[in-house]
């Protein structure tokens, strides 16, 4: 937990250097709120900060949510945020049921709030083209029924707790609700609540929980704008299982569910598969013989985890900033996409140092409180969950297979061949616009434009006739990858322009990239274009791709601060020749 007066100091001190000449390009970002909100925000830039994300805040008036949003001459509209975050608060209700009200009034009194903010949400949507960050209400610990509380509908618990419940139900795709309600559960009411600051100040909170309550809008702010955390990556050694493996042997070890030790590291590791079933990657770092850390997966039965889940195990005596690196190389993924999980605080204190880009969790000495820690930490914040996600895990130890096999080959291209591989590319249908959302939001290094569309734009373009949503999907003897191409094609006059084109970085040099390209040169010729325009925009990370279209054969046009404009031009047989020849085969022609 961060200490408040420091994360104000440090607020403090980057605010005041804070020049905003030098981030013109500065996220900006409203915040509303019914209670003061000035200590909100400042922790709030900050910590943004931290994340990479630089932005530039609008702080509303205190009580002001209504004032700002149906006033459509308000500075908030004028500012043109980009999020909109709102914080409303408990007393914000004026009106409850009364004990012996039935569930039609009680229903048509929740109805009433919840239409006061879908019409707010929709207000605000209809002025600026960004994204809702609203939470949800925090529900005071206040029983005046007593054990009766949450047994009738009519009390002010039961009410709250309905009325968030269909905030959520209710809340468009622009829209998303953050449960302030589970910190302030995860806290204890009576912690997070502090009826003297909000008497004398309108506080929200706790001071010393702001930092915490700012934390979970940056994860998805930084979720939003691609930065994912992805892939746990374990220490072994009293850290999934007690004792060390090198002394006491598999079978000594600290696993036995009949013994409180022993259970408490059984159910870090159920958590941790839970975690892989929501989609999270596994990954081992571990100072050990290799043979020695395998033989716990292999041989104890009290083990949950197993080396099938792990889709990338290091087991050596090199230090831990090194091999984070190379799990990272070996899966494909940056480095700011691991969160590190490790019982020694000397090991984190390393990796903190040489890889500040990696979340490292601090661990508690109490192996009973591991798995709260990480959850609590929320470090695998998403925006959606698709199916895609939920097979991420599998289909990376699919790839150690797809790798094993490799290396049976000398020669590439049969190599390829052998996967078996097939794939297909069709215009997005209403299915798939929440992956391809996704995918273009979350896509950093194999992306030329890096522009980002919510599921809302997407499903707009594809009402466009002078636009085409393009997804290319790939399987092969070992699994189904689902979508791993996005490509987003607008008409201009005789052109066609590539606003973007994003690739899972999963399946690189496996021919997907020409599959589009055939594809995106027949909806070019359907609709009579005689030139396709790219262009090429240079980020942080997204350096594998500078020269990407001079290998499919686009001349470049012009080239300034980093960003390159090409053109193809489709009387260019040969070259196209021989890239469909390239393509992959076709799901629908196998």
């Amino acid at each position: 937990m961060r200490d408040f007066s420091q994360t104000v100091k440090m607020a403090r001190r980057y605010i005041k250097s804070w020049n905003k000449e030098e981030h013109l390009d500065a996220l900006r970002v409203a915040v509303l709120g019914s209670a003061s909100i000035q200590h909100y925000v400042m922790i709030l830039r900050y910590l943004l900060h931290e994340e990479g994300i630089e932005a530039e805040v609008y702080e509303g008036e205190y009580n002001g949510i209504a004032m700002d949003v149906f006033d459509s001459d308000s500075v908030l509209y004028r500012f043109n945020p980009e999020i909109v975050i709102i914080l409303p608060h408990y007393t914000d209700i004026h009106r409850y049921p009364v004990p012996m009200d039935g569930e039609r009034e009680t229903a048509e009194l929740i109805q009433e709030y919840v239409g006061f903010y879908t019409n707010a949400w929709k207000t605000i949507g209809s002025k600026c083209d960004c994204r809702i960050l609203q939470a949800n209400f925090v529900i005071p610990p206040e029983h005046v029924l007593g054990n009766m509380e949450r047994g009738l509908l009519s009390s002010k618990t039961s009410f709250l707790q309905q009325l968030n419940e269909d905030l959520y139900r209710v809340a468009p795709e622009n829209v998303t609700i953050v449960d302030v309600e589970l910190l302030a559960q995860y806290v204890g009411k009576y912690q997070y609540i502090d009826y003297s600051s909000y008497f004398l100040n309108k506080m929200p909170c706790r001071l010393d929980m702001l930092p915490e309550l700012c934390s979970l809008f940056v994860g998805l702010v930084a979720a939003m704008k691609g930065h994912v955390r992805k892939c746990l990556v374990l220490d072994l050694d009293n850290t999934i299982w007690g004792g060390v493996v090198g002394d006491d042997g598999w079978d000594g070890i600290q696993l036995d569910p009949n013994e409180g030790t022993g259970e408490a590291y059984r159910y870090f590791q159920q958590y941790v598969l839970t975690l892989k079933q929501r989609g999270v990657i596994l990954a081992v770092c571990s100072k050990n013989d290799e043979d020695k850390a395998k033989e716990p997966f292999e041989k104890n039965p009290h083990m949950l985890l197993r080396l099938e889940d792990i889709s990338c195990f290091v087991a050596n005596w090199e230090d831990k900033a090194s091999n984070l690196q190379m799990i990272a190389q070996k899966l494909n993924i940056g480095v700011d996409s691991l969160v590190f999980f490790d019982d020694n605080p000397a090991e984190r204190e390393i990796v903190r140092f040489h890889l500040p880009q990696v979340h490292v969790v601090d661990v508690p000495e109490d192996p009973a409180l591991y798995a709260v820690t990480l959850d609590r930490e929320t470090p695998f914040e998403w925006l959606q969950l698709t199916k895609e996600d939920l097979l991420r895990s599998d289909s990376y130890v699919r790839n150690q297979q797809r790798e094993n096999m490799q290396r049976q080959f000398v020669d590439y291209n049969a190599y390829l061949q052998a996967l078996e591989m097939s794939g297909s590319v069709h215009r997005v249908g209403d299915k798939e616009t929440s992956r391809f959302a996704q995918l273009l939001n979350k896509s950093n290094q194999f992306n030329l434009r890096t522009q980002r569309y919510t599921e809302d734009e997407i499903c707009s373009m594809q009402k466009d006739k002078n636009i085409r949503c393009l997804c290319g999907e790939l399987s092969d003897k070992f699994s189904s990858y689902g979508i791993i191409s996005c490509v987003i094609l607008k008409k201009t006059e005789e052109d066609i322009f590539i606003d973007s084109w994003v690739m899972s970085c999963r399946v690189l040099k496996r021919g997907v990239e020409h599959m589009m390209f055939r594809q995106i040169i027949a909806e070019s010729e359907a609709i009579g274009c005689r030139e396709i325009v790219a262009e090429y925009i240079p980020t942080t990370k997204n350096g594998m791709v500078q020269d990407f279209y001079e290998g499919l054969g686009f001349d470049l046009c012009s080239e300034q601060d980093g960003v390159k404009r090409y053109r193809y031009d489709l009387s260019k047989t040969f070259d196209k020749d021989i890239f469909i020849q390239m393509a992959l085969p076709d799901k629908e022609r196998k």
